[in-house]
């Protein structure tokens, strides 16, 4: 199957988005700046911080990415990447992405440069935030996305917020 390992990745983002939206969170105040996390991934370089009163890992963990939960359960914080093994422009996988990932969602913020994407809207009662990068002149693609409940943009946002400027994508094992 062409893109199988593509399609697999988006088919993760895709059936996460659904499980997001199953119960509001409670709200809380934002994590203080002592509550943050930097993710390095070891293999491919790209880091991240995130709140650890937020999140927590969920196993199992993987060299390929990592994959956080909510407390509550509602939202997840993904980040990972993956060789474009079929070659595929950034545009074509933003395409790829939004029909498989997120079809019939409310785009609201999209921006396209060079080398990354973002892709931010609503799907079912579920928002999301995913930023693409592609390095390696290419043939490594980054990405982290958020998925949380309409409800609790609030509280998310900021968190989409801090995520935002701290990743850092990498370049990592480029051959």
């Amino acid at each position: 199957m062409r893109c199988a390992r593509l399609l697999l990745t988006a088919a993760l983002f895709a059936s996460l988005a659904g499980v997001a939206a199953v119960r509001p969170a409670a709200q809380g105040p934002a994590p203080s700046p002592e509550e943050i996390a930097t993710y390095l991934n070891q293999r491919h370089g790209f880091t991240l911080s995130y709140p650890t009163a937020q999140f927590k890992p969920q196993e199992p963990l993987s060299e390929d990415g990592r994959v956080w939960v909510s407390r509550d359960g509602q939202a997840r914080l993904l980040a990972g990447a993956l060789p474009n093994a079929d070659g595929m422009n950034l545009r074509d996988y933003r395409e790829f992405l939004l029909k498989q990932s997120y079809p019939g969602a409310a785009i609201d913020y999209a921006p396209v440069r060079d080398t990354w994407f973002v892709l931010s809207g609503t799907r079912e009662g579920t928002m999301f935030y995913e930023r693409v990068t592609f390095t390696c002149g290419g043939r490594l693609i980054n990405s982290w996305a958020i998925l949380y409940p309409a409800a609790e943009r609030q509280v998310y946002d900021r968190v989409v917020e801090r995520v935002a400027r701290s990743y850092r994508a990498g370049a990592r094992n480029c051959g």
